[in-house]
């Protein structure tokens, strides 16, 4: 099964945050979401990012490259999004996912390692994220 991840990077001093966010029933996440039959990965990539957050991206992301997942075998593509707007530190967003469900993003450092908070698979994203954005 195929995944599109929308990454939102912001560049600070001593390192760069993604955007990630609390999900009330799975814990903390990066935006993901699943590629729809016929749609383009840059669309999807935009279409799964307002969905989940409200940002409206930027066309034509940049593709980040794949990772396929060691615990299930999905396929991830990560796509850079630019958004226009200054984003907050922390905000809500109320995602029609799951019957409704009220996310509160924030900014997760990519030096940090993750905790217990974030499931097996967010874990093994970040490390690509880390590794692919640390070699270029």
């Amino acid at each position: 099964m195929k995944k599109i991840v929308p990454v939102v990077l912001k560049h600070k001093n001593n390192g760069i945050d993604i955007l990630a966010f609390h999900h009330p029933l799975a814990g903390t996440q990066l935006v993901k979401g699943t590629i729809e039959q016929d749609e383009q990965y840059e669309q999807a990539a935009i279409r799964e990012l307002f969905e989940e957050s409200g940002l409206i991206a930027q066309p034509n992301p940049k593709f980040m490259g794949n990772l396929i997942l060691s615990v299930n075998q999905q396929n991830w593509y990560f796509y850079l999004c630019e958004v226009k707007c200054g984003l907050a530190e922390t905000w809500h967003h109320h995602c029609q996912d799951g019957g409704g469900l009220d996310f509160r993003f924030f900014w997760y450092s990519l030096d940090q390692q993750p905790d217990d908070h974030w499931h097996g698979t967010f874990k093994e994203a970040l490390s690509f994220l880390r590794n692919s954005l640390t070699s270029s």
